[in-house]
């Protein structure tokens, strides 16, 4: 998942940023509403996390904007202000979550997972897949009740392509959930992540679809 963080103060930024990394999230970080804004109309994110007192372009505008446009890309706020009636503004405005400064970098997860399984329409905290399951709170796989060793990325990747299961994925699509501007990307990256989850998994779990992305079957047993 690729998150947008849009936080003015520093030391805040900097530890929700570290934060959410070693939860395995990726992570860009802009320090001013202009820059979130110009980030969401050329790039894709997964989820913005949105700091409403930010310099040039208030949060509150940002939002505003981005609904306006139809970039429906979900919002967490987080504020200082804690009053009802802030918090009923800020939802009415387009926020899917709010969460009022000081906060637990738990919370926030929880929270960032909670808006994941409502977009996937799925009620349950696991994702099951034919005998494939994750568990997007522990980080854990299973395969037929054993468990499964994957990389940061690979864990990313298998999650998309199961809360999508039975869809493609462009390869566009799939790049920029898996990386961030400070990443290095190696031209066949992608291939190898699906290349490494095939091994995994069977090589009939995942289907490529030439011209277009990845998909993840519903049967999987191979």
């Amino acid at each position: 998942m690729r998150i947008l963080l849009a936080e003015d103060n520093e030391l805040l930024g900097d530890g929700i940023r570290s934060g959410l990394i070693q939860y395995q999230y990726n992570v860009d970080w802009v320090k001013n509403g202009m820059a979130a804004w110009t980030s969401l109309q050329s790039e894709h994110f997964d989820m913005v996390i949105l700091d409403l007192g930010l310099p040039k372009l208030s949060g509150e505008d940002l939002l505003k904007n981005m609904r306006s446009k139809n970039i429906n890309t979900p919002v967490v706020i987080l504020t200082s202000c804690n009053t009802v009636p802030d918090i009923i503004k800020g939802l009415d405005t387009g926020a899917d979550d709010y969460l009022i400064k000081p906060f637990d970098l738990e919370e926030l997860c929880a929270r960032i997972r909670a808006i994941q399984r409502r977009i996937s329409s799925r009620s349950e905290p696991t994702i099951a897949v034919g005998d494939i399951n994750l568990d997007p709170a522990t980080r854990l796989v299973f395969k037929a009740g054993h468990i499964m060793e994957l990389s940061r990325r690979e864990f990313v990747l298998l999650q998309m392509l199961m809360e999508n299961v039975g869809r493609v994925l462009s390869r566009e699509q799939i790049t920029q959930s898996l990386y961030g501007w400070s990443d290095d990307i190696d031209s066949n990256a992608l291939e190898v992540h699906i290349h490494n989850l095939r091994k995994k998994f069977g090589n009939d779990t995942i289907i490529t679809i030439r011209g277009v992305g990845y998909m993840l079957t519903r049967s999987n047993k191979a």
